[in-house]
């Protein structure tokens, strides 16, 4: 699995340093085409940037003599160790020891993207929602700092009724700012979810101090989102958040309402079978399974007010198509699918759980297979936009 891992670590060498010379065309869809000259062209020439992969950009510049080669290396070892972090988070989830069958599982995980029908959706990418992108620099580095943030949350979450030390306090605010800095979109979906968790074990007798001290941890990340709102829609800039119903979602679609679901149909079948095989159960669960539906409660709440904020908003001025309100979104419909995944493969009992979760793989395996088929187009040139 290692050296598979690297095999994948080094495609993304040869796609990233690709698509960082690339030239892009002025309309349709050039060879190796993606957002990553324009992010370092943005940075490097015109000294504009509001997230922190700016300063490794600049950095990597200058240690690779102008060369664009340090900047597809940081790239490649973020990728493959977003895989390593998934596995990480697929143990949060309960998913077993881990070893080969759970690190099998993360890097498929790294390739599943929504199930392509040509007649809901023209392109394989645009016209749907995925939580892998090859195209986009920032969200490939807020994806891998927001997993962590998320496993920090989770393991800190069980332990913080008792107290936090400094250490772990400074640890987990310095996550999130980390994340929040590359690029906003975690934030918004997921501490809004954090503070009605908090005000929920408020509720329940949670001690008040611990609350506040658990809380006030993400505090340091919203002073970062000012900052990032100041230069993304200050005055110079002509943008403004406008209310949009269902514009992100119907800019390249023919039915958008299918396409949304094409996107995570594998994720709703595993949630539905997991609502029936809890009810069969008469609803009862062990005391292991609670904190494991505490956190599916999570994960689908986040999931929830990140599809919200990509129904309702968008943005005016020259990103008024860049659906930059879609990031969270995309990040939740990762995360989804870990989730959904762990429920899938827990031991079946009985004739019904069986055939579901064969049914369950044919759906995963199509999510699958028009995963790696679309990254083999990006490896052999073709750009994202198709």
């Amino acid at each position: 699995m290692h050296l598979l891992i690297l095999v994948y670590g080094a495609l993304c060498l040869w796609l990233f340093y690709n698509q960082s010379i690339a030239v892009l065309p002025e309309t349709g869809n050039g060879r190796f085409q993606s957002d990553l000259p324009l992010h370092l062209s943005m940075v490097l020439e015109d000294g504009w940037y509001y997230s922190f992969t700016a300063i490794v950009y600049q950095v990597l510049d200058v240690m690779f003599f102008h060369s664009t080669l340090g900047v597809a290396i940081f790239l490649c070892v973020v990728a493959v160790a977003t895989v390593y972090a998934t596995d990480v988070l697929l143990g949060e989830f309960d998913f077993g020891n881990a070893g080969f069958r759970r690190l099998l599982l993360a890097l498929s995980l790294n390739f599943v993207m929504p199930i392509y029908v040509e007649w809901v959706g023209e392109f394989r990418y645009v016209s749907y929602q995925s939580g892998n992108i090859w195209h986009n620099s920032t969200y490939l580095c807020m994806r891998l700092a927001a997993v962590w943030s998320l496993i920090w949350y989770f393991r800190l979450e069980r332990q913080y009724r008792e107290g936090l030390t400094g250490k772990q306090w400074l640890g987990f605010a310095l996550i999130n700012v980390l994340c929040t800095g590359i690029k906003p979109s975690f934030l918004l979906v997921y501490s809004p979810i954090v503070g009605i968790f908090l005000l929920v074990d408020l509720i329940r007798g949670v001690p008040l101090k611990r609350v506040l001290l658990f809380g006030s941890a993400l505090l340091p990340s919203g002073l970062v989102i000012l900052w990032q709102n100041t230069v993304l829609f200050g005055k110079d800039t002509g943008s403004k958040i406008e209310l949009a119903l269902w514009k992100n979602f119907s800019q390249h679609t023919q039915i958008p309402k299918v396409a949304v679901l094409l996107s995570v149909l594998f994720c709703f079948l595993a949630l539905l079978f997991g609502l029936i095989v809890f009810m069969r159960n008469g609803g009862n669960a062990a005391e292991k399974d609670k904190m494991q539906g505490r956190r599916m409660v999570f994960v689908l709440l986040m999931t929830v007010l990140g599809f919200l904020e990509a129904l309702l908003f968008s943005e005016s001025g020259y990103r008024a198509s860049a659906g930059n309100f879609l990031w969270g979104y995309y990040f939740c419909i990762f995360v989804l699918f870990a989730l959904s995944a762990t429920i899938w493969l827990r031991p079946a009992k009985g004739t019904f759980e069986n055939v579901s979760k064969w049914i369950l793989g044919l759906v995963y395996g199509l999510h699958l297979y028009c995963g790696l088929y679309f990254f083999a187009l990006l490896v052999s040139g073709v750009g994202y936009f198709m």
